[in-house]
């Protein structure tokens, strides 16, 4: 189980440091949201791309992903009932999607609640369309570039587009593309009232990233979820890519807040593989 890190939470440190933070706390990698780099992709050059992968070598971390993708630049909008805002929006996840190859990351996480809302006068029927069509372009050059991207589910209280893992994978099958996949997060999932680890099961082979925190907005260890049975179901599903801490509350300190982050997940993890040594003991 590789282990990764939202660089938000170090707020205005420079790469170099959180990097080095990252890997002295234990962490395999750190993700990035691209609004605390620059307002918008675009203006981060071919070298400035180049050096931050190879920092993040240098430094002994990978880069997991990228995410928050649209808070910044403004003006960008999903399902937009504007046309043109909805092809500035799918011209930019092209940006968003060799952005993130360049930087050597893997996947696009799509949050962004604010720019995906349906609007009142728009039918969902017209919203989910638009939506498919605003990715259509970025999927391809996801498929050229070797990364995913990650539609998320997010909690009502969030958006009214997309609230359930099960209604992600649906949306994203649409466009039946294996560079088009989903992330799950537990806040989110915590939202849809069922056991974790059952919609872990049943969204089996669709997901390719992984938000761990707590539906009280902070890290693991902050609040009451209990990361065993998920670190268990992430296992036996056979998922091999990153859990990746990302927290929406500060207070702390991003130090706290990393290393006892790690500790719980990890603590989580050893009792999972110990589980898992102590079955194979009594089978055999």
């Amino acid at each position: 189980m590789k282990f990764s890190i939202c660089n938000e939470i170090f707020r205005d440190w420079d790469l170099k440091r959180i990097f080095q933070t990252a890997r002295r706390i234990g962490y395999d990698a750190v993700e990035i949201a691209p609004f605390t780099l620059a307002d918008s992709v675009v203006e981060i050059s071919e070298r400035e791309r180049a050096r931050i992968k190879s920092l993040a070598a240098a430094e002994g971390v990978e880069l997991s992903a990228i995410h928050w993708v649209l808070v910044k630049p403004d003006g960008l909008y999903i399902n937009h009932p504007d046309e043109a805002v909805r092809q500035k929006t799918s011209d930019y996840f092209v940006e968003l999607v060799d952005f993130c190859a360049d930087i050597g990351a893997r996947s696009v996480v799509v949050g962004s609640p604010k720019q995906r809302c349906v609007k009142e006068e728009v039918t969902f029927e017209n919203a989910r369309a638009w939506a498919l069509e605003t990715f259509s372009a970025a999927v391809k050059r996801a498929e050229e570039r070797k990364v995913s991207l990650c539609m998320e589910p997010l909690g009502a209280a969030e958006t009214n587009f997309i609230n359930t893992a099960q209604e992600a994978i649906a949306f994203t099958q649409e466009l039946a593309s294996p560079a088009f996949k989903i992330i799950l997060d537990v806040k989110a999932m915590s939202s849809e009232g069922r056991p974790l680890p059952e919609i872990i099961y049943e969204s089996r082979g669709h997901f390719t990233h992984f938000h761990a925190n707590d539906p009280n907005l902070k890290g693991p260890g902050f609040g009451d979820t209990d990361f065993v049975p998920i670190l268990r179901a992430l296992k036996e599903v056979g998922y091999d890519g990153y859990v990746s801490v990302e927290v929406f509350k500060f207070d702390e300190g991003p130090e706290l807040i990393a290393s006892r982050s790690l500790e719980t997940l990890q603590a989580a993890w050893r009792q999972v593989q110990s589980e898992t040594e102590r079955d194979g003991e009594a089978n055999e």
